[in-house]
C-alpha cells in the first residue's frame, strides 16, 4: 500500500513535471514564432516605456514665437489623445533649432543618436530642414514639419532620397507666393513692386515665386534685393530699391530683420507710399514688437484661420485655457495636424507582443504616413503625395490695425481671399 502510494506520488510529480515542460516550450514557441521585421529597423517599447516623439523647432531667440506656437498644438493634441497611444503613454522632448542652418544640423544630429524615438516633428524653419532632415532619415527618423514651406523640400528634382523620411501638413511656398502677387496685381492694382529676402531657401524662393508670378500677371519687379538675417541698418538696401520707384515691397523675411525694415523704410525718400506686405515668417506679435507703430497698415500673407475646420474653434478655447493667451504665430494648428497624423500611423502599423512590448517599424510607419489620405485634421483633410505635401493649403492676406499692435494680437479674419480656392485664378497670357 505504502509502495502503491509513493509510485502515484512519483506519476503525480512526473505529469506536473511534464505539463510544466510543455508550457514553457508553448510559450518559448510562441515567444521565437513572434517575429517584427522591417527593412530600416524596428523600435522595440517594454511595458512600462513611453512612445517618444520629438520636436526639433526654434524655441529661443527673436524668432521664437514660432516654434513656441507648434510646439503648443503639438501638446494639445496628446492632451486630446489622452497622453497615450495603445496604452503607451507619450513622450514628447524638444531641441531647439535656432531657424537656421547649423542650428537645425545640430539639433537633428541629437535627435539621430536616439534610438527610442519613433518620429519627429519639425523642423520650423525650411533652412533647418534641409541639412536635418536627410540626417534624421538615415538614423531612420520619419519627420513631419508644421511650417517648413519652401518648395524645394518637396520638388521631385531636387529633394533626392535623402528626403524620403520628410513630410509637412503646412502649405507650399508656390501656393502662398502665387496668391501674394495676386493680391498685389488684382486687389491692390499695383504695377511695380519689389521684394527682399535673407538668404534663406524658405524667403529666397518665396519672393521669386512672387517675382515670378507677378510678372506674369503683367507687372514689373523692379528689383530682388537682399539683406542677412543679423542686419540692422536696412537703409543702403531700402535706397538702392528706391530708385526703382515701386509702389509695393514684398519681404517674407523673419521677425528680427522684419522688424528692422518696417521701421525704417517710410524713411527712404520715395518709399513714403509703398504699400508693404511680409509672410507668415513674421506674422506673429513678437514682429509687432520689433515693427512698433510702423507696421500699422503693412500686409500679410498667412494661413487662412477662417478656412479652418469646424475644431478649430474648440481648439482655440483650449489653447487660450492652457496658456492664457491667444495663438502665437501661424502654425500652432498644422503642428496638431502633425501630431495626429503621426499618432494614427502608428496605431496602424505598432504589433504588440504576447507580453505587451511593442514594435514599430520605422519604414513601415513612413510608409503609413505617406499614405494618410482624407485624415480629418484642423486645417482641412489631410492627404499626403508622394513626395511629402500633405496639406491641404488654404491662404489668406490679412491687413495690420492699431489695436492688433496695441494688444500684440495677430489679426484673425482675413481682408482679402482668393476668387477661385487656394491656387488662385491663372494669370492671363502675355
Amino acid at each position: 500500500m505504502k509502495r502503491l502510494s509513493i509510485l502515484l506520488l512519483v506519476l503525480t510529480i512526473a505529469t506536473g513535471l511534464v505539463g510544466i515542460m510543455g508550457s514553457m516550450a508553448s510559450a518559448q514557441k510562441v515567444k521565437t514564432e513572434f517575429k517584427v521585421e522591417d527593412l530600416i529597423g524596428v523600435v522595440k517599447i517594454n511595458p512600462g516605456e513611453s512612445i517618444h516623439i520629438a520636436a526639433w523647432m526654434v524655441v529661443a531667440g527673436p524668432d521664437a514665437s514660432l516654434g513656441t506656437d507648434t510646439k503648443r498644438g503639438i501638446e494639445i493634441a496628446i492632451e486630446e489623445k489622452g497622453r497615450k497611444i495603445l496604452g503607451f503613454p507619450i513622450k514628447l522632448t524638444v531641441q531647439d533649432t535656432g531657424c537656421n542652418a547649423e542650428g537645425g544640423q545640430a539639433a537633428a544630429t541629437k535627435l539621430a543618436a536616439d534610438p527610442t524615438i519613433i518620429a519627429a516633428i519639425g523642423s520650423s524653419c525650411s533652412s533647418e530642414a534641409r541639412p536635418g532632415a536627410p540626417i534624421l532619415w538615415k538614423a531612420g527618423i520619419t519627420t513631419v514639419s508644421p511650417s517648413a514651406t519652401s518648395p524645394d523640400l518637396t520638388d521631385p528634382t531636387k529633394r533626392g532620397r535623402e528626403f524620403e523620411g520628410f513630410l509637412r501638413t503646412a502649405h507650399n511656398d508656390k501656393v502662398q507666393g502665387a496668391i501674394a502677387a495676386e493680391f498685389a496685381w488684382k486687389q491692390l492694382k499695383v504695377k511695380r513692386a519689389a521684394t527682399i529676402h535673407d538668404g534663406s531657401i524658405y524667403a529666397e524662393k518665396l519672393q521669386a515665386i512672387f517675382s515670378e508670378t507677378f510678372k506674369k500677371w503683367g507687372g514689373t519687379i523692379t528689383s530682388q534685393e537682399a539683406v542677412a538675417p543679423t542686419d540692422t541698418d536696412m537703409r543702403p538696401v531700402l535706397t538702392k530699391i528706391a530708385t526703382g520707384k515701386p509702389e509695393f515691397i514684398y519681404y517674407p523675411v523673419f521677425i528680427a530683420a522684419g522688424g528692422h525694415i518696417t521701421r525704417q523704410v517710410k524713411e527712404v525718400k520715395g518709399l513714403e507710399k509703398a504699400a508693404l506686405m511680409g509672410a507668415d515668417g513674421i506674422f506673429s506679435p513678437d514682429f509687432y514688437k520689433a515693427a512698433g507703430e510702423r507696421a500699422m497698415g503693412m500686409y500679410h500673407s498667412s494661413p487662412d484661420f477662417s478656412a479652418f475646420g469646424e475644431g478649430y474653434k474648440t481648439f482655440l478655447e483650449k489653447h487660450q485655457k492652457k496658456y492664457g493667451e491667444k495663438p502665437i504665430a501661424p502654425f500652432h494648428a498644422h503642428a496638431y495636424d502633425a501630431a495626429i497624423m503621426i499618432f494614427s500611423a502608428i496605431e496602424k502599423v505598432a504589433k504588440k507582443g504576447p507580453d505587451g512590448t511593442l514594435y514599430i517599424g520605422r519604414k513601415a510607419l513612413k510608409d503609413a504616413l505617406y499614405a494618410t489620405k482624407n485624415l480629418k485634421g484642423l486645417t482641412g483633410n489631410l492627404t499626403c503625395d508622394q513626395y511629402g505635401d500633405c496639406a491641404d493649403p488654404r491662404i489668406a492676406i490679412y491687413i495690420t490695425k492699431a489695436e492688433n499692435i496695441k494688444k500684440l494680437e495677430m489679426p484673425e479674419k482675413p481682408f482679402w481671399t482668393p476668387y477661385s480656392g487656394p491656387a488662385g485664378q491663372t494669370p492671363p497670357k502675355k
